[in-house]
């Protein structure tokens, strides 16, 4: 853009942004280039003189004053400054400059000016329509101010903004925001800036009063409030959160949130974190007394008015010890199962938490795991949900093993306890064998041998509802053992303007009777043919079941790779030589001889689309008993996100891990004008009665949309949001929450 171009859509754009208050200065850049640095300047004999530079030198001897002009440098003790003329009285120490001032001083803050007052030491004085850019980040204006002899600048009528005051065309423009106020003190030594009678401006309007206001600068932390957020909702009503952020130290913080209600008494949230020489920690906890019972969910209804302590903690650390050994720990803790779903600080329907100490190394690991969970479903008992503690995992590779395969040696014990259900404590110790080989034909060709001994104990059987995840009571023995051959052939050719590799597949899996239901199901219920487990040695989930008998796989990769676009496809089938029966549920999709066709496509066309689709078709009648759809259509900016999940698997209800369902989602945003956007997702319940009989939805039942509206530039963020959930929980009602969310970037942290 020329410089004339640039004028003419400034001019047209000033009056549409507004002008400044004329209590506040120009935020905008001086023409003024910075003092150079002292290495320009002649040099000085001691600290105590001033070295400089000008095109001319006048002095006057009687009355000691000298003149320097024409691109004046001066510096002294790491100040400097620059002007078109500096009268220097030596008598009074008073050095006044004039036209084109920029003062630098030893932080780094340029401060520009049409006149200034300095003392000899070129520290201290008065400036005239002043202007700081600080080194930091953001520019401070003012009508006039002075330095003292400390660097500590005050002004008066002032305006402070961290926003850029230029357009991508180096333009002048209105900041997003700033602080306009009576008087402003910044001290570079706190780094900090503190205002009196100041106002926050947003796009030139004043909408909050700041009567006394501090905030850091630079990337620093410092203790003081950060934005609030603004929500309602139908059970607490109007919400006011007001975080207050405490600096310990750079590596150490804690921010303490009161959330005010008008509908509900108010809530307690605290966040600590700290960042340390052998890892990190962060723990946030809520706490407020409440009823948990919905009093307003009918005039009929008799509820308890009973109050009481109600909270959430959620901590996570990692710390590592050494390069090979670390530590981490995730805990989640809620009070009741309503808690985090009434406060909308969480949806999810259980609450995991993890110990672990592990050791890793280029060829083995170890570790010890501790789990335990807490449901949030109102029709689980807390009872039968698993601690798992300890489980103890080795496992470690040998290269160079017969032939120079890889041996893969594993131990591994689990102790599963429940306060009211069935406990589980096994062993097992494990070793497979892998050799890979290419054939002078190009195939690929693996060979795998292994073999397994486990060790089980189980009491309280009867506590299992479902009688095939029982096991025996008592101790029970079991031996695995199989061997596989999987052969792949890729051929490669140019397709179109690219090229495509088509990979035919091949797999036998052999393995003798198995004494899998004498052992309990713990860990390998949730288990359905897909197409990562298709050519896996073991296609159940988890070590307490193992797939018998012999069996082939068979199918193809296809990739096409062209100018923008790839595709990569891959489809397959297995059939079981035995025909005995299985111990696959119905409707998992491999439970007969031959197993159902299942696939994945995968499409990406540039950046702007990319689709995936994974399925599964009937063996008999080519029923789609598994559709699932995931694709993202558009820019970072504007983009479409579609899903549907369809499992027709024609199963029956008996196995809550395998139960079918519907459920379609989609979300977007979409970028308009030059900051701002529009966004919102929904997901859709499309679930019946004939494909699940215990669903309570119609086939069409909303669970939750969001809508919002959102502004962002470099140094504002500034939304509105609407959500809806359609489910009812204890007290977490069915309904609409506003959000307003507004966020200062720049403005301390």
């Amino acid at each position: 853009m020329t410089r004339k171009a640039c004028l003419l859509s400034c001019a047209v754009l000033l009056p549409v942004l507004g002008a400044i208050p004329a209590h506040a200065q120009d935020l905008g850049e001086r023409p003024a280039a910075p003092p150079a640095p002292e290495a320009s300047a002649a040099p000085a004999t001691d600290d105590q003189q001033i070295a400089f530079s000008a095109e001319t030198l006048e002095y006057d001897s009687k009355s000691e004053i000298v003149t320097a002009s024409g691109d004046v440098h001066l510096s002294r003790e790491g100040n400097r400054l620059r002007a078109d003329k500096v009268v220097w009285n030596r008598k009074t120490g008073q050095v006044v400059a004039t036209g084109n001032i920029a003062a630098t001083n030893p932080q780094g803050d340029i401060a520009y000016g049409d006149q200034m007052e300095l003392t000899d030491a070129l520290k201290g004085g008065a400036i005239e329509n002043m202007l700081v850019v600080l080194d930091q980040g953001g520019r401070l204006a003012a009508r006039d101010g002075n330095r003292d002899e400390n660097g500590v600048i005050t002004v008066n009528h002032a305006a402070y903004t961290g926003c850029s005051v230029t357009d991508s065309a180096g333009c002048p423009k209105e900041p997003s925001w700033k602080i306009t106020a009576r008087k402003v003190v910044y001290n570079p030594q706190e780094k900090r800036i503190r205002y009196s009678g100041a106002t926050l401006q947003l796009f030139g309007m004043p909408v909050v009063p700041l009567p006394s206001f501090s905030h850091p600068v630079g990337g620093e932390s410092d203790s003081g409030l950060l934005a609030p957020s603004i929500r309602y909702d139908r059970v607490n009503g109007f919400e006011a959160a007001v975080p207050y952020f405490i600096s310990f130290a750079p590596d150490r913080d804690l921010t303490i949130t009161p959330h005010l209600f008008s509908d509900a008494l108010p809530m307690l949230q605290a966040e600590y974190r700290e960042l340390n020489d052998d890892g990190a920690f962060r723990v946030t906890g809520y706490l407020t007394y409440s009823r948990q019972a919905d009093d307003r969910i009918s005039a009929d209804t008799q509820v308890s008015s009973d109050n009481k302590f109600r909270g959430y903690i959620d901590g996570s650390g990692t710390y590592q010890f050494t390069p090979n050994w670390s530590a981490s720990a995730s805990i989640r803790v809620a009070s009741d199962q309503t808690f985090l779903r009434r406060y909308d600080i969480s949806r999810v329907d259980r609450l995991r938490n993890n110990l672990r100490v592990e050791r890793i190394d280029r060829n083995s690991y170890f570790a010890i795991n501790g789990w335990a969970v807490q449901t949030l479903r109102p029709d689980e008992r807390q009872g039968l949900q698993p601690i798992a503690l300890p489980e103890i995992d080795y496992r470690r590779r040998i290269s160079g093993v017969i032939s120079d395969g890889v041996l893969n040696l594993q131990l591994n014990s689990l102790a599963i306890t429940r306060t009211a259900g069935q406990d589980t404590q096994r062993a097992f110790a494990s070793a497979e064998w892998d050799l890979r080989r290419i054939t002078p034909w190009g195939q690929e060709v693996t060979l795998t041998a292994y073999a397994r001994g486990d060790i089980y104990h189980t009491s309280d059987i009867l506590a299992t509802d479902v009688v095939s995840y029982r096991g025996k009571d008592g101790f029970q023995g079991r031996a695995i053992a199989a061997v596989a051959v999987d052969v792949k052939w890729p051929f490669v050719g140019t397709f179109l303007s690219g090229t495509q590799r088509l990979t035919p597949r091949v797999q036998m899996v052999a393995s003798p009777p198995i004494r899998n239901l004498d052992i309990p199901n713990e860990d390998a219920r949730a288990v359905d043919l897909e197409d990562s487990n298709l050519f896996a040695l073991n296609r159940f989930p988890g070590y307490d079941r193992f797939e018998d008998s012999t069996r082939f796989t068979y199918g193809f990769d296809w990739a096409i790779t062209l100018p923008g676009l790839t595709i990569d496809a891959t489809a397959g089938q297995s059939y079981r030589l035995s025909s005995q029966a299985s111990i696959l549920p119905d409707g998992t999709g491999f439970t007969d001889r031959f197993s159902d066709f299942v696939g994945r496509t995968e499409i990406r066309y540039r950046d702007f689309v990319a689709l995936t689709h994974r399925y599964r078709l009937d063996k008999d009648n080519l029923a789609i008993r598994r559709n699932e759809i995931d694709a993202t259509i558009g820019s970072r900016k504007t983009y479409l996100l579609l899903g549907y999940l369809r499992l027709n698997r024609n199963i029956t209800a008996d196995l809550e891990d395998l139960r079918d369902r519907e459920e379609a989602r989609v979300g977007g945003r979409v970028a308009f004008a030059k900051f701002w956007s529009v966004y919102g997702s929904a997901t859709i319940d499309l679930t019946d009665a004939r494909e699940d009989p215990i669903s309570r939805s119609d086939g069409f039942e909303p669970v939750r949309h969001r809508l919002g509206l959102v502004y962002e530039d470099d140094c504002l963020k500034l939304g509105v949001s609407w959500r809806r959930y359609y489910q009812d929980t204890g007290d977490a009602r069915r309904g609409n929450s506003y959000l307003l969310t507004l966020s200062l970037k720049n403005l301390g942290r």
